[in-house]
């Protein structure tokens, strides 16, 4: 469990060693950056409304996940003013991610407080719970309950076994997008797509700018922004070949001869929810 006060004290001292080093190497600029008087005091007094609730979050964790789809938002999510992040599991023993890295949840679904967001990742372990009632239970309670759902990745599926994305705009990981209509969903392409209370993220890496996002609306534009910095989110990668709008054919093909299998297994279990679900017919 991440408390706010563990934060504010590693977040209070980073700014502090900032400013520090920033005032002995540039005061001009520092003038020159500073808000005039009136607009201070209006952008405190809304930073200290929307910061008088105390959040608690939840992050799912389950075998065979990308760990990143947790970890990555995680490290944003962990950041935000007076909030409580907790880690659950289907029980608290230990899982380990896809690639192998462990992961182990603090609380089981069973103990879970009522949450203010629950983040829901994806990955290949995604397809072990797309029956499972507890976990779609989870998920379906805080949508209904109106609080926030975000789902990274082919977490948007788990959200389609659920119930939830009916009607919504949805995205997810590419090469799962073309299977969100299945569950009702009006596929989106974007990073991120809002619809209501659920946020949903393209793939993996796209977790960390939904995260950004919701530290937004939860809190302020502010605070995501001091976030992005605390954790130099800039990204600037020495390929481009994070979608397939911009991937070689060769690199396209490499995937999809390891991912082929996955996605005929994933498209025949989008068409039996489809059946399920009242959809439509396949």
């Amino acid at each position: 469990m991440v408390t706010h006060l563990d934060k504010q004290f590693s977040r209070r001292t980073f700014a502090e060693s900032m400013v520090a080093g920033l005032a002995l190497s540039s005061l001009g600029k520092i003038a020159k950056a500073e808000t005039p008087p009136s607009s201070a005091a209006s952008s405190s007094s809304e930073q200290s409304a929307s910061s008088a609730k105390h959040l608690i979050i939840g992050c799912l964790v389950f075998p065979r996940q990308d760990q990143i789809d947790f970890t990555g938002p995680f490290e944003v999510l962990s950041r935000i003013p007076n909030s409580t992040v907790h880690v659950i599991g289907k029980t608290k023993e230990p899982v380990r991610d896809v690639m192998g890295l462990i992961l182990t949840p603090e609380m089981a679904i069973a103990d879970a407080p009522l949450l203010d967001l629950l983040l829901v990742s994806g990955g290949l372990g995604q397809q072990a719970l797309m029956e499972d009632q507890e976990v779609l239970s989870l998920i379906k309670n805080q949508a209904d309950s109106g609080r926030w759902v975000m789902s990274v990745c082919t977490g948007a599926l788990l959200c389609g076994a659920a119930g939830i994305l009916r009607g919504r705009r949805a995205t997810t990981h590419w090469a799962a997008w073309d299977l969100l209509h299945y569950y009702g969903a009006i596929p989106t392409k974007a990073r991120y797509v809002i619809d209501r209370n659920y946020i949903s993220t393209a793939g993996v890496t796209a977790g960390l700018d939904g995260s950004m996002k919701i530290a937004s609306i939860l809190r302020s534009d502010a605070d995501a922004k001091e976030i992005q910095l605390e954790i130099e989110y800039a990204p600037d990668p020495p390929f481009h070949s994070g979608t397939p709008e911009t991937a070689s054919p060769e690199v396209i093909r490499a995937f999809f001869a390891k991912y082929g299998q996955v996605k005929k297994s994933r498209e025949a279990e989008a068409r039996h929810f489809a059946r399920k679900l009242g959809i439509f017919q396949t």
